[in-house]
């Protein structure tokens, strides 16, 4: 056995023995729990295992954090309580018993964009970086940028911009695909419905705009006219879309005789869907994104644009412990599509470093305390990095006074960042890389947010800390 057998043993019976255990999984700092009773779980005793650096429930989840070497940790539990370990999406799955109508929505949302955040992040540091060589003007007197003055960078600028295409402007592909994944049915359907709204064949998305309603190509069918425009971008026209041909692929499953299913349920859940997403879903859609979107905004923009950006400074890292976060990912990635930017994404980011700035306060004040260090400092470089999770629940929660000098700095960080009408080309990139996904005139302001996003917390976690203690 392993060196976290005691450990594990003590876990076990702290979450309510063997019998109370309907699925465990573990990640890459915690371990996943999907309890049959969740009041069963001693979570004081839990958080006060030497082995466990916290925990929290989300998403109808019980998730206790380990640390790096959970993996071990893992194998020694999965071996003292004779259960045997599931995937992650088996343990969601089995906890959705625990969730209310608004946390399963949240989840389905979450569960739709988890898979495609990779190439969300990929294709935001490509866009950063495009940002760098092509939009700053730092030569020649600043009148000229690298790709002005070097046919080495131009090109590759040039090129950069076939994956960050594939990325953004192709995104309904990657979203029709994660929902029949999700809702198990057929994901080449799924894919090819979403090439279906991105096709060469259609009016880009982005060109509408521009265009002449008389000059907008359409279908004819005789009786009526369908205008043939593309949906690159759109997040509402793909969910929609996919939603529809998972629901017409489980209908058509359902009542065609097996021996001709193999023709009937693809054929005519992918026609059918295609013609809803064109006819009906696709012009919906794009009007409640566009609607979301222009509300989002407004507030953004609009003259109480600094008590919104003090609003939503202060309760993102709230919205983290409940999972509704994953809401601003649909909102950020619309915003994007009808305005070239969003000014969301870069007070999530800096709300990451805020909850990062205090953690770091917390190691100023337990820096004679080993044990703690050993979560304080890999919960902060985490948390610059984008990655809260570790630092609120492991550190900052725990002492709760760190966690609102995080909100406080956060909110006074978004004050000037929306002040400022600081915008971000791209999402995914969080924490102080954040900076890259900024358009290049806003990199100054975002840079003084970024200081105040670090400052306060800092300070005031170390104040507030020495005051109250750190036991």
């Amino acid at each position: 056995m392993g060196k976290y057998e005691n450990d594990a043993k003590e876990l076990l019976r702290l979450v309510g023995g063997k019998e109370n255990i309907a699925a465990v999984s573990h990640c890459m700092t915690r371990m996943r729990f999907a309890l049959n009773d969740p009041s069963l779980a001693d979570i004081k005793a839990i958080e006060a295992m030497k082995a466990v650096k916290g925990s929290f429930t989300q998403s109808g989840q019980f998730q206790v954090i380990i640390g790096n070497t959970v993996a071990d940790f893992y194998n020694d539990f999965t071996a003292v309580a004779g259960v045997e370990g599931v995937s992650k999406d088996d343990v969601k799955n089995a906890a959705k018993k625990n969730q209310n109508a608004l946390q399963k929505i949240v989840t389905a949302i979450s569960e739709i964009f988890a898979p495609l955040i990779p190439a969300i992040i990929v294709g935001g540091l490509i866009l950063g970086f495009r940002n760098c060589i092509d939009s700053l003007y730092l030569f020649e007197n600043g009148t000229k940028t690298l790709c002005d003055i070097s046919q080495f960078w131009a090109g590759l600028d040039h090129f950069l911009w076939l994956i960050g295409e594939a990325v953004f402007h192709m995104l309904p592909v990657g979203i029709c695909w994660s929902v029949t994944k999700k809702m198990g049915t057929t994901q080449m359907l799924g894919i090819v419905l979403g090439l279906t709204l991105v096709s060469g064949q259609l009016l880009n998305a982005y060109g509408v705009a521009s265009t002449a309603a008389a000059d907008i190509p359409v279908w004819d069918f005789g009786f009526i006219k369908v205008n043939m425009i593309g949906y690159q971008a759109q997040v509402i026209p793909a969910i929609l879309a996919a939603f529809t041909l998972v629901y017409l692929e489980k209908f058509f499953r359902k009542v065609s005789p097996q021996a001709v299913s193999m023709i009937v349920v693809p054929f005519c859940s992918l026609v059918l869907a295609v013609m809803a997403a064109h006819f009906v879903l696709g012009p919906i859609g794009w009007k409640i994104g566009s609607v979301i979107s222009s509300v989002v905004y407004a507030g953004i923009t609009g003259p109480f644009r600094v008590i919104f950006g003090a609003v939503f400074g202060f309760v993102y890292a709230p919205l983290v412990i409940t999972g509704l976060h994953h809401m601003t990912n649909a909102i950020d990635l619309q915003l994007i599509a009808d305005y070239g930017g969003t000014m969301l994404w870069p007070m999530i980011a800096l709300s990451n470093i805020a909850q990062g700035s205090a953690v770091l306060g917390m190691m100023l004040l337990q820096k004679k305390n080993a044990e703690a260090q050993e979560v304080n400092v890999p919960s902060c470089i985490s948390c610059y990095l984008g990655v809260t999770e570790p630092a609120m629940f492991g550190v900052n929660l725990k002492y709760m006074f760190p966690f609102i000098c995080g909100m406080i700095g956060s909110a006074l960080a978004a004050i000037v960042c929306v002040a400022t009408g600081t915008t971000a080309n791209a999402i995914g990139v969080g924490g102080l890389p954040g900076i890259l996904s900024i358009q290049p005139k806003y990199m100054l302001s975002f840079a003084v947010c970024m200081a105040i996003a670090v400052a306060v917390p800092f300070t005031l976690t170390a104040i507030l800390g020495k005051k109250k203690g750190t036991t």
